[in-house]
């Protein structure tokens, strides 16, 4: 088909007849994959057809991108993270799937993410880039979030579970689904349903909690707001993890690192982890993502799950006929040189292969794509050396295909930079985000009633902003002028012993107060009445604390605002406790760590929760 009267917008060709599409042949004429009327599986096939083994390899890799202060491609090599300069792995290694990790600002994103897919538009192909994302959205100080900035900043999702309301799971998707949009972000590497059933876990801040329906309810929920009822220009695509379920660690020990212990299930309860990927499933998830946890003699071969052809082939694949995309968590190919460490890939059970035996083991498993990694040419080898055939390959480069041309992204890749300023800080958004925060906070103990504290009482107030408190109460400098002390505590942790820096981040190890700590709080609590509010990014373990405290609340990421509307009446707590607290570390060592709510007489139940 020729093309008249073309007009340039916003990098892309529009014609007479209101096709949009993004170049033309050397004739002067669309080729199937570009012409949006078409099928899109013809429009696959077709561009299939077209690429060379090389192209079809880079499709398989999603890495890091850094991006620039300016907003420009240039590789600044002398800058750290140079070898993750979007440009630099489109050019070398043919790729085009990139995910963000911390961001200079939305408004520079979106510049960003136009220049690099014009870039993107002058390869041979013109194959658009998928651009995605780790939570971007909650007010947290959790390692596995990315800094809130300037996109609206709600309650983690434990605080959703605490609420329980689907609709606003929902509300939250849809609004987080258009702040993506509006910077170019297609693809939510979230939600992440594992289930919270060994407390001792540090990924628990990102679940929905311990009960697997009613993570089955919200996830149907959340897919929903970001995805619509079917994928298309609008959509951000959900890749849904970890399967089958990344919650029952040995002693809670996270398979991000060598010292982790594997996955194990002694309450023979591996089925009950698998209820809220069924809610994906059904609720058509784009993608699925395989945890770094080998499932102990849950399978013929104690291997990692993307290795494990059992849980990708057998399970997902043919048990539930799951035909979206899967992805292998982040680097289990190669090795991370840090300052002073090795951090090596999570390569559980395959420790001993070679890099590219790795490669082959997963694609024999039944992965797609390979999170975290930039080395296409492995698979490139293998298929010249006849170790897997392409058309093995090209199973996998059809759904990764299918998935940019279901988003639009043939079509019109780009995104109206004037408009990011009117969707990222829209007051709506940040207002539901701030109400979300308050909503989910979980009140365990209200001795007298002491709350919602009435006038303005002096306060002594810890680890809260005393500029923002004086908005509420008078501040005093000591307990001992104070009428009621405010104290905010986090969930305790211990540091592994590991020279892993990233490792140091993870709240590995036990959950109770110690020694000089704990005594320093029930000194406080004894000299004063106390509101304890406490950060639940685990379930904590606090029962001297709890019968010291006069209220006692739980919050799932909240600022100091948020905090003190709850305390002085100004928003009423509506959070059910989405996990039980254990009542020492003793019931949480006997526990199984694949049960959900079983530790001995806990201090407070699942679901727990009062309020005012």
């Amino acid at each position: 088909m020729k093309s008249t009267n073309k007009l340039e917008l916003s990098g892309c060709l529009k014609t007479e007849n209101g096709l949009t599409f993004r170049d033309l042949n050397k004739n002067g004429k669309l080729d199937v994959y570009e012409d949006p009327r078409l099928p899109v599986e013809a429009r696959v096939e077709d561009l299939l057809g077209q690429m060379t083994l090389a192209e079809k390899a880079g499709l398989l890799f999603i890495n890091g991108a850094v991006i620039n202060e300016d907003g420009s491609l240039d590789d600044q090599s002398d800058r750290p993270g140079a070898p993750h300069i979007a440009v630099n792995q489109v050019s070398k290694h043919s790729m085009n799937h990139f995910n963000l990790w911390q961001i200079p600002g939305a408004q520079v994103v979106a510049a960003w993410h136009n220049k690099l897919q014009r870039f993107a538009e002058e390869t041979r192909l013109g194959i658009p880039v998928t651009i995605a994302s780790d939570p971007r959205n909650h007010f947290t100080r959790n390692i596995f979030s990315m800094a809130a900035m300037d996109f609206s900043q709600w309650c983690e999702t434990l605080g959703f579970a605490a609420i329980g309301d689907p609709d606003l799971v929902r509300e939250f998707a849809d609004i987080v689904r258009r702040e993506y949009l509006a910077v170019g972000i297609r693809v939510a590497l979230h939600p992440q349903i594992d289930l919270a059933t060994e407390p001792r876990w540090p990924r628990i801040s990102g679940t929905f909690g311990e009960d697997a329906h009613l993570t089955a309810r919200l996830v149907t929920a959340y897919i929903a707001g970001f995805q619509g009822e079917t994928l298309g220009a609008h959509s951000v695509a959900c890749m849904t993890k970890h399967f089958p379920g990344g919650g029952p660690q040995n002693e809670g020990l996270d398979p991000h690192f060598e010292f982790q212990r594997g996955q194990i299930y002694p309450g023979q309860n591996f089925d009950y982890h698998l209820i809220p990927f069924e809610a994906a499933f059904a609720a058509k998830t784009a993608a699925i993502m395989p945890y770094y946890g080998v499932p102990t003699d849950q399978t013929d071969e104690n291997v990692a799950m993307s290795f494990n052809k059992t849980i990708i082939t057998g399970l997902l694949r043919e048990k539930y006929q799951y035909n979206g995309l899967v992805c292998t968590d982040w680097g289990l190919i190669t090795d991370i040189q840090m300052p002073g460490v090795v951090w090596p890939a999570r390569a559980w059970g395959v420790e001993h292969l070679s890099e590219i035996e790795r490669v082959l083991k997963a694609l024999e498993a039944g992965v797609d794509q390979f999170g975290g990694e930039s080395c296409p040419e492995y698979v490139v080898e293998l298929v010249k050396t006849g170790r897997i055939s392409e058309a093995r390959l090209d199973q996998s480069v059809r759904r990764l295909l299918r998935l940019k041309f279901e988003l639009g992204l043939f079509d019109d890749p780009f995104v109206d930079e004037s408009r990011v300023g009117q969707v990222l800080g829209h007051p709506a958004s940040i207002a539901a985000g701030a109400d979300s925060q308050k909503r989910a906070m979980t009140l365990l103990k209200n001795e007298g009633p002491t709350l919602p504290l009435q006038g303005q009482p002096r306060i002594f107030v810890k680890n809260i902003d005393p500029l923002v408190a004086a908005q509420y109460g008078r501040v005093v400098d000591s307990p001992e002028q104070a009428d009621f002390a405010i104290l905010r505590l986090d969930t305790p942790w211990v540091p592994v012993e590991t020279k892993n820096p990233f490792a140091l981040g993870f709240h590995h190890g036990d959950l109770d107060f110690k020694g000089e700590a704990k005594a320093e709080i029930l000194s406080l609590l004894q000299a004063v009445p106390t509101i304890v509010v406490l950060y639940l990014d685990r379930p904590a373990v606090i029962p001297e604390i709890s019968a010291a405290a006069r209220a006692l609340l739980g919050e799932y990421g909240a600022d100091d605002a948020a905090v003190l509307d709850v305390v002085f009446g100004k928003a009423r707590p509506e959070g059910k406790l989405p996990f039980e607290l254990p009542s020492s570390m003793e019931a949480v060592r006997n526990q199984k760590a694949d049960l959900p709510y079983d530790s001995a007489d806990p201090l407070y139940s699942f679901g727990f929760g009062l309020s005012y």
